[in-house]
């Protein structure tokens, strides 16, 4: 497993951007698919994105799609979220979590970091 740490997070407008940060601690970052998902208060956690651990494929879930962009630099153990346009329902924690390539359940996670959107 690898140790996770998110930054990043703050009250913003409605409209605003953010962009969240994750740095992994170990070696062999670069084995590793990451992901980010969030918690709004009363609510599942849910999957909001992931990257490969090449960095060669990445998805969304259909309501942050054409809004945030997930990124990775392998060399410094890092992924990114950049969240643009947001809206007050993006408010929630969000968690950066990573699983082994080829693994299917994400078994490493940060402690979150909490995003909150003003209308």
């Amino acid at each position: 497993q690898v140790q996770l740490a998110e930054s990043g997070g703050g009250l913003v407008q409605a409209g605003g951007s953010l962009r969240l940060s994750c740095a992994a601690s170990g070696r062999a970052f670069n084995m590793y698919d990451m992901a980010w998902f969030r918690q709004a208060s009363g609510e599942e956690r849910e999957f909001v994105s992931g990257i490969t651990w090449s960095g060669g494929s990445s998805s969304y879930v259909a309501s942050v799609k054409g809004r945030f962009t997930i990124s990775r630099d392998n060399a410094k153990n890092t992924v990114y979220l950049q969240m643009n346009s947001l809206k007050p329902e993006d408010t929630a924690v969000y968690y950066c979590a990573a699983r082994r390539r080829y693994s299917v359940e994400y078994d490493s996670w940060g402690q979150g970091t909490q995003v909150t959107v003003s209308s």
